[in-house]
């Protein structure tokens, strides 16, 4: 028996492209620009989206450092203040104590015409009550003489910043005998 080899050699083409759609015209129709166009322009927002992604991804990592540190830093600032919530509260409590003091200190024109009614009284004379208004004032007093009344009287007249001193009602002292009730009206 006898074999005989056959082979058969095709000879291929080197480097043949087959291209189904022809070039020369796609290229040249609108639908096939148009087509080139947006395959280019999508590339590229796909791209540039790639980028914004990971950028994105990356500053997370910033960001999450970031905000670490300011829940820290609140938690130590809320402490802080809770810390001194007693020491603000006895702050404001003061100042608060401090403005009625200046409100009741602003009247000093009141007590210094307190100050002139009672550098005046003689000895042997008592004040029960001294009325201030701002143009005029009243004294109660208890004496044990006329005369001392008489006096108070007189050193109040002598006081050129009273305009007019009168002697209003002058009684007995109920709780003693011995003692005088008197008032006195002023007006600056």
């Amino acid at each position: 028996m006898c074999y005989i080899e056959l082979t058969v050699i095709v000879a291929m083409p080197k480097n043949k492209v087959i291209n189904l759609l022809p070039q020369e015209e796609f290229d040249v129709s609108m639908l096939g620009r148009t087509l080139k166009w947006a395959m280019g322009a999508f590339r590229v927002i796909v791209i540039v989206t790639e980028m914004i992604v990971m950028g994105a991804f990356l500053s997370r990592f910033w960001l999450d450092a970031q905000n670490s540190d300011l829940s820290n830093s609140i938690k130590i600032k809320s402490a802080q203040i809770t810390a001194q919530a007693a020491v603000e509260k006895e702050f404001r409590s003061v100042q608060s104590k401090l403005a009625i003091v200046k409100q009741i200190g602003g009247g000093t024109l009141s007590s210094k015409k307190i100050e002139a009614i009672t550098s005046r009284l003689p000895t042997g004379v008592n004040l029960k009550t001294v009325s201030v208004l701002d143009n005029s004032a009243q004294v109660k007093g208890v004496s044990a003489t006329e005369l001392g009344i008489a006096q108070f009287i007189a050193n109040l007249k002598e006081d050129k910043s009273f305009k007019t001193v009168s002697l209003g009602q002058v009684d007995s002292s109920e709780g003693d005998l011995a003692q005088i009730e008197f008032s006195i009206n002023i007006t600056y």
